[in-house]
């Protein structure tokens, strides 16, 4: 539960950095449109369609569970279970838009892409400690971020992001990873 109350604190971070953005008079796109899928997403040597590059992600996120399949005795009451959703909804929708919603797109108007991508991620990464993950292992979900910001950037949406962090933090808490 006090993992849980951590993440919702989250929206006092999101509401002041709205509250802040509105009185700058600011504008910050939060990636909140669907994403367009007829589209192609274009690397540097090729472009993939955007359905194929979701499920590309969607399998990465889903190894998160592949320790699972080595656990000979898994037992879970229905009460981790529901915890575990609640869990990885909240934190998902949560980070999703402060760090990519909120500071990428906000960030991406002011810097280069490259700088509001780097700082959302290593921010996105220390803001783990929060909640008892390890410096070393937090810089670690950095990476995490900048897949995050990666895939939010070519989509134009924010809900793919969420998508695949849910799946991850699901994963990560079926795992017993965060508790």
């Amino acid at each position: 539960m006090k993992i849980i109350v951590n993440r919702i604190l989250l929206l006092f971070i999101i509401g002041g950095l709205l509250l802040s953005i509105l009185l700058s008079k600011q504008k910050v796109f939060l990636f909140a449109s669907l994403p367009d899928w007829q589209k192609r997403i274009v690397m540097p040597y090729h472009s993939i369609k955007l359905t194929y590059f979701l499920m590309f992600g969607l399998i990465g996120s889903a190894t998160t569970f592949v320790p699972l399949l080595f656990v000979e005795d898994i037992s879970y009451t229905k009460s981790f279970v529901i915890y575990g959703i609640v869990f990885s909804v909240i934190d998902a929708i949560l980070e999703e838009l402060l760090w990519r919603g909120i500071m990428l797109s906000h960030l991406k108007s002011n810097l280069s892409t490259f700088y509001a991508v780097f700082i959302t991620s290593i921010g996105f990464g220390l803001l783990h400690i929060s909640i008892g993950i390890h410096v070393i292992i937090s810089l670690l979900f950095s990476f995490g971020g900048l897949f995050y910001a990666f895939v939010v950037l070519k989509t134009k949406s924010i809900y793919p992001a969420i998508v695949f962090h849910f799946i991850i933090n699901l994963g990560m808490v079926f795992n017993g990873w965060i508790f």
